[in-house]
């Protein structure tokens, strides 16, 4: 029995999924998003590997099986350009809050990376992010929403937005 493998993943640069399975559909492949009119990378811009994929088991079907982008990669840990860009919007959305004080407009900013990266200070974060939310009011919290639906986890979508 030949070994398991990942395939190559094609996402453009805002994060759409294009092709799971460069290596085993390459007619799937599109140099540009048909979503976004992005262009589109199979490799870590910073260290040149391939965006994981699909996990290929030989002689084992996956049904039912969803793919999400990964927020990093897996060989040098940067973030993809899709994580970025969805940073760079929240915190752009941070500064543009009238009902929050500048200090808590920095207090916000400081939870993005948590709340997207899970770890011992997600949780503070999302307390801190909820409690900011409450002031700047549902309209704001929706913006923020859409900005990280593909990035946060569930646990941390149901602790915020329930």
């Amino acid at each position: 029995m030949s070994e398991s493998w990942y395939d190559t993943a094609q996402i453009c640069l805002n994060g759409h999924e294009i092709n799971t399975g460069v290596t085993e559909s390459p007619e799937r492949n599109q140099r540009f998003c048909d979503k976004c009119g992005e262009k589109t990378i199979t490799k870590c811009p910073s260290c040149n590997f391939n965006i994981r994929g699909n996990y290929n088991v030989p002689g084992v079907a996956m049904l039912g099986f969803t793919y999400s982008p990964p927020k990093h990669c897996y060989n040098c840990g940067d973030s993809y350009p899709w994580t970025k860009r969805a940073l760079e919007a929240a915190n752009e959305l941070a500064e543009e809050i009238d009902q929050l004080s500048p200090e808590e407009q920095q207090n916000l900013k400081k939870s993005f990376n948590d709340l997207v990266n899970e770890g011992p200070k997600t949780e503070v974060a999302t307390t801190r992010f909820k409690k900011l939310m409450n002031k700047a009011g549902p309209e704001t919290g929706n913006a923020f929403r859409n900005i990280f639906v593909d990035l946060v986890s569930e646990t941390v979508k149901k602790s915020i937005w329930g």
